[in-house]
């Protein structure tokens, strides 16, 4: 079920007016309710990975209890935990992956062995609910939680539907004890949550979608585009594959927010960073903490000497691009992040800068840092958005060799141009300690400004492709 579909504007109302109607002292019936509506949200598209979901939430839910209450084989009941959950998400995610590349390797070597490969359907949100699960056991593991004794909260947080396909990736310390406590409906919060989902529909309908219509020809036809329409490729794609995933954040925060949850902030205008350190400090908040903390910290991080803190680097950011996908360009994407990032932590300038101490007014400097920024992680999407790593490496090559101008120069309209500069108003808007929804709210015209946001949302939006969001793929 998508955010963005008939179903949903359907599903959500329902579910709004059965939670609220259910007697705020019976919590336990209201996360029923939730458990509900999540797993009929999540079986919509496919009702077989129910099971799936579920066995994941039947496993930790009691390893969870086992490690708290078996103090002599809590590791053991961890470790049974890591492997259950990395196993399922390697099966269904990265089965063929190793097949296929193995049997590469073999070739290469003049061995042809025979190649078993299943039609393995993807989960969706898989990578996204693995971790949350994840995180929760280790947390019980070291002690920074109790385990939950309470099933239907804790098979609630994992399947909650408006973070669960998409993110953002939430702390079980964060989220779950949110399922044990009474709810009074704040209109200041449901309002707030109401804007949000607002400023995502127009992130993904208007921005991303837009953008989609432009950028898959591009790369679909790398060989017949010229060069300034690769170009423009890469940078529509960094605005289209942004508003996607920025774009779901916010409607899954606003819907939660409507039913009295608060989830984590997931992106933080990264596109005006002024470094690729202070990049991963703004997007995709809940992974790149979640990597540090579960994979970079227990590592050693940087406490160790530098050599074995930039291999730290390395892995995290390696781990971070096949998270992403079954694919070695997605390893390259991670990896040329890792090269951009070294210097800066070689330097001891990786913490220099900050979201909060942005200035409204940008110097000369901070705009040629956040173009330089832009234009490397514009780079980086190439091999993201490729499906092989020749492909790649076509693309920039097709840069450089194919004729600059093409032959019908309407290709890249005005309406998307006014489009993209309206956004990136009110994102700058947005930059720095609070969102651009936060700055206006003592404003007059805040209302005004809303419903130009929904005039241009249903003017401008894609209705008619329905496109999913990128991220469900991961």
């Amino acid at each position: 079920m998508l955010f963005n579909s008939i179903e949903f504007l359907l599903f959500l109302p329902l579910v709004f007016f059965l939670y609220w109607s259910i007697n705020r002292d019976n919590i336990r019936l209201q996360n029923i309710l939730l458990l509900v509506a999540s797993y009929v949200f999540y079986g919509w598209w496919d009702w077989r990975f129910l099971g799936l979901i579920f066995v994941n939430s039947v496993i930790d839910f009691i390893c969870g209890l086992q490690i708290e209450k078996s103090k002599a084989r809590k590791k053991h009941f961890l470790v049974f935990s890591i492997i259950s959950n990395l196993g399922m998400l390697g099966f269904f995610k990265y089965f063929n992956f190793f097949i296929n590349s193995t049997v590469a390797v073999l070739e290469s070597i003049g061995v042809s062995p025979n190649q078993t490969s299943l039609q393995i359907i993807l989960p969706v949100g898989i990578s996204f609910y693995t971790f949350q699960t994840l995180s929760y056991t280790i947390d019980v593991y070291n002690e920074k939680i109790k385990a939950t004794k309470d099933p239907i909260a804790f098979f609630t947080f994992v399947s909650f539907f408006p973070q669960l396909v998409a993110g953002p990736i939430e702390r079980a310390s964060n989220l779950l004890p949110q399922f044990f406590t009474k709810k009074l409906f704040d209109y200041q919060q449901a309002s707030f949550g109401m804007k949000l989902i607002l400023w995502g529909l127009f992130k993904k309908m208007v921005i991303a979608d837009n953008c989609a219509k432009i950028v898959d020809p591009i790369f679909d036809n790398i060989d017949s585009a010229a060069g300034f329409e690769l170009i423009v490729g890469v940078f529509l794609f960094s605005f289209q594959i942004y508003g996607d995933f920025s774009g779901y954040s916010d409607i899954a925060i606003g819907v939660a927010s409507l039913l009295g949850f608060q989830l984590m902030t997931n992106f933080k205008t990264p596109y005006f960073s002024r470094d690729i350190a202070e990049f991963w400090r703004r997007w995709h908040i809940s992974l790149s903490t979640w990597f540090r903390d579960y994979v970079y910290i227990p590592l050693g991080g940087s406490r160790v000497k530098s050599s074995h803190a930039i291999r730290n680097i390395f892995i995290v950011f390696i781990l971070s691009g096949f998270w992403h996908g079954a694919n070695w360009t997605f390893v390259a994407w991670g990896g040329l992040h890792a090269i951009f990032f070294i210097p800066l932590f070689v330097s001891k300038k990786n913490r220099v800068y900050t979201s909060e101490n942005q200035s409204l007014v940008p110097s000369i400097n901070e705009v040629f840092q956040i173009l330089l920024t832009f234009c490397l992680v514009s780079l980086s999407w190439v091999f993201f958005r490729s499906d092989t790593i020749s492909d790649a490496f076509n693309y920039f090559y097709g840069v450089l060799i194919n004729p600059f101008l093409p032959h019908n120069f309407s290709f890249f309209g005005y309406e998307i141009r006014l489009l993209i500069i309206i956004f990136l108003i009110l994102e700058w808007m947005g930059n720095g300690k609070y969102n651009w929804m936060e700055r206006i709210e003592n404003n007059k015209y805040r209302k005004i400004i809303y419903v130009l946001v929904a005039f241009i949302i249903v003017f401008f939006g894609s209705f008619t492709e329905n496109m999913d969001f990128i991220y469900f793929q991961f």
